[in-house]
C-alpha cells in the first residue's frame, strides 16, 4: 500500500484542519457531556416574585438526573435553580402554565 506523500505547503494545512477537528470533538463532547448530567448542583429556595422570570424551563428526571430540575432565567440575565418540592416554585410553575396555554389559544 502506497502511504500519502505531503509537501511542505500541505503539512501547515493539514495540521489547521487536525486542530480545527479536535477542537470541534472537544466542543460537541463538552455540550453532550453537560446535557447528561445534573444541570443544578444547588437550588435557590428563598421566594421572588414571578415579575423577575423572564424564562423558565423544566426538565424532568431520566437517566441523566434523578431529580426534576426548573432553571429560570431572570430580568437581569442570571440563571437559578429552583427547588421543584417547594410549594412557592410549584405556584411560580403553574403560572407560567397557564400563561403558555393563554398564548397557544
Amino acid at each position: 500500500m502506497k502511504m500519502p506523500t505531503f509537501h511542505k505547503g500541505n503539512s501547515k494545512s493539514l495540521c489547521r484542519k487536525s486542530i480545527s477537528a479536535v477542537i470541534n470533538d472537544a466542543a460537541v463532547l463538552s455540550r453532550i457531556g453537560s446535557e447528561l448530567r445534573c444541570q443544578c448542583i444547588k437550588t435557590h429556595s428563598t421566594p421572588f416574585h414571578p415579575k423577575f422570570i423572564k424564562e423558565l424551563t423544566v426538565i424532568d428526571s431520566g437517566p441523566h438526573c434523578e431529580n426534576s430540575e426548573i432553571i429560570v432565567k431572570l430580568t437581569n440575565g442570571k440563571e437559578v435553580c429552583l427547588d421543584p418540592k417547594e410549594k412557592w416554585v410549584q405556584k411560580v410553575v403553574e403560572i407560567f402554565l397557564k400563561r403558555a396555554e393563554k398564548q397557544n389559544s
